[in-house]
Formats: structure tokens, sequence, C-alpha cells
């Protein structure tokens, strides 16, 4: 019993001296290592959360930057089209003026030649009815002209 008592507390102060020791060692070791982790495993969530929270901002900062862009695009393109429309507008404005002052040249050009056309006749008709001959320039000319001038003015009002 003696044997066995000396044994025993032999093996208690060889356990307590040396394997204790390491075992509380490997133990501290252990729950570092594992503490360790988890700090590390909670800062990188913490940075992975921070990096995923800068990523919603710049995508954000993004479809706005986008949408200005769309809405800058679209308020070019209106633009454009407005100048486009204002120079169709004056260009058809130009060409109708250009238009009706060559009408109103042809116009009076016709005027001209049909005076022109008429005086003679209406010389001729004037002879028939009045009777006598009206044949002699001066008297054409002042014949004609007051008959043109009586009827453009009765025409024209």
């Amino acid at each position: 019993m003696l044997t066995g008592a000396l044994a025993f507390g032999l093996l208690c102060l060889v356990l307590l001296r040396f394997v204790f020791p390491r075992m509380e060692q490997t133990f501290q070791a252990r729950t570092a290592a594992i503490e360790g982790g988890v700090a590390r495993a909670d800062a990188t969530r913490s940075e992975a959360l921070r990096l995923l929270e800068q990523y919603h901002a710049e995508m954000a900062a993004a479809r706005a930057d986008a949408a200005r862009i769309r809405e800058e695009g679209r308020a070019d393109a209106e633009r454009v089209r407005q100048e486009v429309l204002a120079a169709a507008r004056a260009e058809s404005d130009r060409a109708v003026a250009a238009g009706r002052e060559r009408l109103a040249a042809q116009r009076q050009g016709i005027i001209r030649e049909l005076y022109a056309e008429i005086g003679p006749i209406a010389v001729d008709l004037a002879s028939r009815i009045v009777g006598e001959s009206l044949a002699e320039e001066a008297r054409r000319a002042g014949t004609v002209d007051r008959f043109l001038a009586g009827r453009g003015a009765g025409a024209r009002s």
C-alpha cells in the first residue's frame, strides 16, 4: 500500500509538474487560436459589410450618374430636334417667300404682256364702237392708258 501510495504521489507530482502545465499551455494556445480566429472572422465580416455598403453606395452613385447622363442625352436630343425643326421652318419660310416673290414677278410680267396685247385689241374694238379711227399713236396711247387705268382700278377694288 505504501508503494502504491508512493507511486500515486510520484505520478501526481509528475502530472502536476510536467503534464498539466503542458496541457494548460496547449489549451490556452487553442483557446487563443479560436478567439483569434473568431476575432479575425468578426473583423473580416465587418470589413465585408463595409465593402458591401461601399459597393451599394457606388452602385447608387453609378445609377444616379447613368440617369443624369440619360436625361442630358434626352435634353440634348430635344434641343437638337428643336434646332432642326427651327432650321427646317426657316428654310420652308424662305422657300415660300421666294416662291411668292417669283409668283408676284411672273404675275406682273403676265399683266404687262396682257396689257401690251389688250392695247391694240382695245383700240380696234373702241374704233369699231366709236366709229372713228383711233389709229393715231398719240390718240391711241392716251385712250388705251385711260381705258386700262379705269379697268385696272375697277378690277382691283
